[in-house]
């Protein structure tokens, strides 16, 4: 049958080589470069494929182990009964010992390619579509916001990576060297300030794409990365006059009736169904347990899947007395069984919590926890920028330049929301502290605290500190290495993943 098939085709191709256009003519029975981007409508769902690869660059398991689990906001529940590679990768993330033959870092770094792969498709196949420069210019805009997004975690990651800025045709195409830092925050800032002349200024109710408003955000978060705050300042004051604001209670922030509101600047989209577009990351943080249903209100076992992010009681501590956000972001499960089986009874507030003796006491994080009707498939979308952002944002960049009484203007409707009493602190150290911690507090489990430690310059500091903390919060535990939580300069950054190193000759980050 094979060989019968292979005569056809080439019986096929003799026939139609006749033809002089033949190098040049599409296949028609099927969906290419040369016969798909030339409508709208093409190039709307060419732009879902892009936003979905938000969803899988910066909702993905590895961008909660790399910059969750990587901080001191949270740890993890030891499951003795699966070693598998998958698990130990997580773990190791966690402990600082990482290498160039992780998957799960090797996940990251491919997705955020693939993003950037259907973004350059997009803005490369426009210019000769012939649509109307009002549609050109809204999908230029949100393919250069998505392809600035990707390389921005790239280069915090990673460092210098390769720059990849057209479609790749060819094998030459497809491996380049890696750029400095510099240039790619170049192209980044580039991308964006194009993006922000092409985006149209938020409406309310929002659809989740890319606006104006978030392309600044973006272009802000990486001033205050290169610590140009004077242009930082620029762009999130431009922010504020476009009728975002914080919603009046920190918990509804994340509720299910408040996806893309006033408060949204930017969310990863899902969608609970059967669609393939529903979230899945509360499980994860779940206790490992045979049945979790105290918690989610529905059957189901989570001994393998769970046990992941887990808010340490050191995170717990750190919230000031009457912070309305920790009762919102943290719950405990109480109950009774061995590490890797909990059996939870209860779900109790972290708020003055003592463990009874003879109980086991799991921290989770609460603030995606809602009714949904099938286990792993929740509605929850995932936030990256918040209004709050812009306001923290703001009382960094302004406290950096000196300007204490403005920055209180700021940061103070973040803490009132939170039920703290307004700061009058304007020693510009004591409010580089204070607004450090807001930022710990108001984004915990937003995947924003390794990466605030690193570009705040406190990322040894701490987290060696926080390896003390683990250590010793689980002495008599064998699971935690000697070497664990051993943070040099090194360790600012991932490794190159070693398949990329091998195969594009790219020269790996010191240290692995």
């Amino acid at each position: 049958m094979k060989k019968l098939l292979y005569i056809s085709l080439l019986t096929t191709l003799l026939l139609t080589g006749c033809s002089e256009d033949f190098l040049e003519r599409v296949p028609e029975s099927s969906v290419t470069s040369g016969n798909f981007y030339q409508t709208e409508a093409q190039f709307e769902q060419a732009m879902v494929g892009a936003y979905a690869a938000v969803r899988d660059a910066k909702g993905s398991i590895a961008a909660w182990c790399m910059g969750e689990m990587r901080s001191d906001n949270t740890h993890l529940e030891f499951n003795n009964t699966n070693r598998g590679p998958a698990y130990i990768e997580r773990e190791y993330t966690d402990f600082f010992l990482d290498d160039v033959t992780s998957t799960l870092v090797a996940d990251k770094y491919n997705r955020c390619y693939v993003g950037i792969a259907r973004a350059n498709s997009i803005i490369d196949y426009l210019p000769g579509a012939g649509l109307s420069q009002q549609v050109a210019d809204r999908l230029t805009g949100q393919a250069r916001f998505l392809r600035a997004l990707f390389y921005f975690d790239l280069v915090r990651y990673f460092g210098g990576v390769p720059l990849y800025l057209k479609a790749v045709s060819g094998a030459g195409d497809a491996y380049l060297p890696r750029s400095s830092v510099e240039e790619v925050y170049k192209v980044i800032i580039d991308d964006l300030k194009d993006a922000i002349a092409k985006l149209p200024a938020p409406a309310f109710p929002q659809t989740g794409r890319a606006t104006q408003a978030a392309a600044k955000m973006l272009l802000a978060d990486v001033y205050l990365t290169q610590k140009n705050f004077a242009l930082a300042e620029t762009e999130l004051k431009g922010i504020t006059s476009m009728g975002f604001a914080l919603l009046p209670d920190y918990a509804s922030v994340f509720s299910l009736s408040n996806k893309n509101s006033r408060e949204s600047l930017f969310e990863i989209q899902y969608q609970q169904g059967n669609q393939g577009q529903n979230s899945n990351f509360l499980y994860p943080f779940l206790p490992l347990a045979s049945d979790v249903s105290k918690i989610t209100g529905i059957t189901s076992q989570n001994r393998q899947g769970g046990g992941w992010n887990v808010p340490t009681f050191e995170m717990i501590g750190t919230y000031e007395p009457g912070d309305k956000r920790l009762e919102a972001s943290i719950g405990i499960a109480e109950g009774t069984g061995v590490v890797g089986d909990m059996a939870i009874e209860a779900i109790k507030s972290p708020i003055g919590y003592v463990k009874p003796t003879g109980k086991r006491a799991y921290p989770f994080i609460k603030k995606y926890l809602h009714p949904h009707s099938l286990e792993q498939n929740t509605d929850d979308n995932f936030p990256v920028y918040r209004y709050s952002d812009v306001l923290l944002g703001l009382a960094e960049a302004l406290n950096e330049q000196n300007k204490g009484a403005e920055a209180l203007t700021y940061l103070n409707p973040v803490r009132v929301r939170a039920g703290l009493a307004p700061s009058m602190q304007t020693s510009q150290t004591a409010l580089r502290d204070l607004i450090a911690h807001e930022r710990r507090v108001e984004f915990a489990f937003e995947n924003k605290r390794w990466l605030d430690l690193v570009r705040t310059g406190k990322a040894i500091e701490v987290m060696n500190k926080n390896g003390e903390y683990i250590k010793a919060f689980h002495a008599g535990e064998s699971y935690l290495p000697g070497t664990s939580y051993a943070v040099t300069q090194n360790r600012l950054l991932f490794p190159i993943p070693n398949r990329e190193i091998l195969i594009g000759k790219l020269q790996q980050n010191p240290g692995y």
